[in-house]
């Protein structure tokens, strides 16, 4: 199961420029934010002009970020979560200070973007069905993805035109010959499988011991039947429990953990994976999450990865251009939003917000000073031999 987790929860599908929720929208249903409202009042933290985050309106926000961590097992301590909350206070300031800004191609550029964006997460999600799963697991819908992803891109859109972000097709080769080892693929390995859960794989609660036997007692089953050459995507359509890989046939396609440790199988499906041939079938695997049959259809060799490629559903010139335009907007951003709040005459109204916003902006500069050497020193080449 990729990253160990069988839900991909809706932070970790956001595309790169898409960092954290914004502040909810006012759907009919009630919210736990809107309740607490209700109990403890709704006070303004942070104000200027034509602008106010509410109370309620970052709580809601905060939420939809734990809940994101929450699925994946982060926890957050009390100086921590202030932390969060004092970021998620200043995106949501500059989205409204920007998008304030915003021209009428400001506007159609950002619904164009998050409608790519969007495409995107579909496309790993699989479909529609599981997107909204995913999305209700922290509080969200589709529409509310779309308009935030919208406000977003139109910030973003705002931002490249007035401090001339965006990188030229020249700066893109540059960065792509300058830093070869980025671009290097590990070797991968490209599987279908099964999976008979012997967990429930909502609440991660283990099976009664007799339903989990007759879960291994099919697994058996369909282990022979598979090695006797039934069609291995029908038997995964039929039987497969993970939702996740499901409308993919049970496909997965992952490097080592120690390549990428981000993209890592857990370790007896890692392990049983890469041990395999073309087409061979594993034995019965057991992890955490119950009984796998895995075949294996390729592995991928490693290499260079070219600029035309796509992979997870864009292009890698275009994640080169993204990292590029956001590496610029580091630079000029802080500055110009900072004006932004001074010619607002923004105000954070909570006293411990305030604070933590001071720490952050000590830890900020320490981070620019340490991106600045780090751009100062050329990068290693590796090693021959780990190539």
């Amino acid at each position: 199961m990729k990253r160990q987790k069988q839900i991909i929860v809706a932070a970790g599908l956001l595309t790169a420029c898409v960092t954290i929720a914004i502040a909810q929208d006012k759907p009919a249903e009630t919210k736990p934010a809107d309740k607490i409202a209700e109990l403890f009042g709704d006070p303004v933290v942070a104000k200027g002009a034509g602008m106010e985050i509410k109370r309620s309106e970052l709580d809601a926000a905060v939420m939809g970020v734990k809940a994101s961590g929450a699925t994946r097992g982060q926890q957050l301590g009390p100086d921590q979560a202030l932390m969060l909350e004092r970021q998620v206070l200043d995106r949501l300031m500059q989205i409204e200070l920007l998008n304030s800004k915003a021209s009428e191609a400001d506007k159609t550029k950002g619904k164009e973007e998050a409608k790519k964006r969007y495409g995107v997460i579909l496309e790993r999600a699989g479909s529609e069905e599981n997107l909204a799963r995913q999305l209700k697991s922290v509080g969200m819908t589709s529409d509310e993805l779309n308009r935030k992803m919208a406000d977003e891109a139109t910030a973003e859109a705002v931002v490249v035109r007035e401090l001339k972000a965006e990188p030229t097709e020249a700066d893109v080769k540059k960065y792509y010959d300058e830093f070869p080892a980025r671009f290097e693929q590990p070797e991968m390995a490209h599987v279908s499988h099964i999976l008979l859960a012997t967990v429930d794989l909502k609440t991660q609660s283990p099976l009664p011991e007799d339903k989990k036997q007759a879960k291994r007692k099919l697994a058996d089953d369909l282990l022979k039947r598979a090695r006797a050459g039934e069609d291995f995507a029908k038997l995964v359509k039929e039987n497969s429990e993970d939702s996740a890989s499901l409308p993919n046939n049970g496909e997965y396609t992952f490097p080592r953990a120690s390549a990428d440790p981000r993209r890592a199988m857990v370790p007896e499906f890692e392990a049983a994976a890469f041990a395999l041939g073309s087409n061979e079938v594993s034995d019965v695997v057991t992890t955490q999450f119950g009984y796998h049959i895995i075949k294996l259809k390729e592995k991928k060799p490693a290499r260079k990865v070219g600029l035309d490629e796509t992979i997870d559903g864009l292009k890698v010139s275009e994640q080169v251009r993204e990292l590029l335009k956001r590496q610029n907007l580091e630079k000029v951003l802080p500055p110009y939003v900072a004006k932004l709040q001074q010619d607002a005459k923004v105000e954070v109204l909570d006293e411990k917000l305030k604070k933590a916003g001071e720490t952050l902006e000590a830890a900020r500069a320490e981070a620019e000073a340490a991106r600045k050497a780090a751009e100062a020193k050329p990068e290693e080449k590796k090693p021959e031999e780990k190539k």
